[in-house]
């Protein structure tokens, strides 16, 4: 079972990229999120992946970080969402933003994925809220700046206060910074269960209090205003 890549962009796709490994292509289908991480053709990369084996195919899921390989797991047990559809959603609503629009029941947000019509959405958060509640997802990686083309690499080393420009891999430290809502938002509803409050109360109340909070998103304005939706 192959678990991760790393290798060569070769060609990257609208929705598959293949990854030359030692003089092997891989094809790999992934999210336009994951897509638009990459380096462009001959750069380096790193993916994580997800085999799903059946009687007619192999077939390869990439993943830019584990938050986004969970969420599609979690995605493809709902009825009605295959893999085609999950990589749909994922590529317009990051790990951070799917949990929000799980914890508010923001069925308009699901509905922005091509494949998925209210009905879908709705079970999508019927079934996966509580599930959602209960994921450790760790960090989520950011997009990456674009890859530099060769040309424009040799002209800036050409420059003295150029800094060289090596191959570009979604998972390292320089091209995946960490986005660190999904934890603040998994601090906040653990503050409210230890608290007392049930985990899927909680959640929704943290979802719901992230909506209000806009750009404020701290613990302490999280739990402020997840407490005051619970009390009311």
């Amino acid at each position: 079972m192959i678990a991760k890549l790393r290798g060569i962009v070769d060609f990257i796709g609208e929705d598959s990229v293949i990854i030359d490994v030692n003089g092997v292509g891989y094809l790999v289908f992934a999210s336009r999120r994951t897509l638009t991480m990459l380096p462009q053709k001959g750069g380096e990369a790193g993916l994580m992946i997800e085999t799903h084996v059946r009687e007619d195919h192999i077939h390869l899921y990439g993943f830019a970080d584990n938050a986004e390989k969970q969420w599609f797991a979690l995605l493809t047990t709902v009825q009605g969402v295959g893999a085609k559809v999950a990589l749909a959603l994922l590529s317009v609503l990051s790990p951070t933003d799917l949990l929000r629009a799980l914890a508010a029941q923001d069925t308009t947000a699901l509905c922005r994925a091509p494949g998925i019509g209210p009905k879908v959405a709705t079970r999508i958060v019927g079934e996966l809220k509580d599930k959602a509640a209960r994921l450790n997802l760790g960090p989520v990686a950011a997009p990456a700046a674009p890859a530099v083309s060769p040309a424009a690499t040799s002209s800036k080393k050409s420059a003295k206060s150029a800094k060289p420009v090596g191959d570009v891999s979604i998972d390292t430290a320089e091209a995946a910074p960490v986005v660190d809502d999904g934890a603040v938002l998994a601090d906040a509803v653990s503050a409210l269960v230890n608290l007392g409050y049930g985990r899927s109360e909680a959640f929704g109340a943290v979802g719901k209090a992230a909506q209000q909070a806009g750009e404020d998103k701290t613990l302490d304005t999280l739990i402020r205003l997840g407490l005051k939706e619970l009390s009311a």
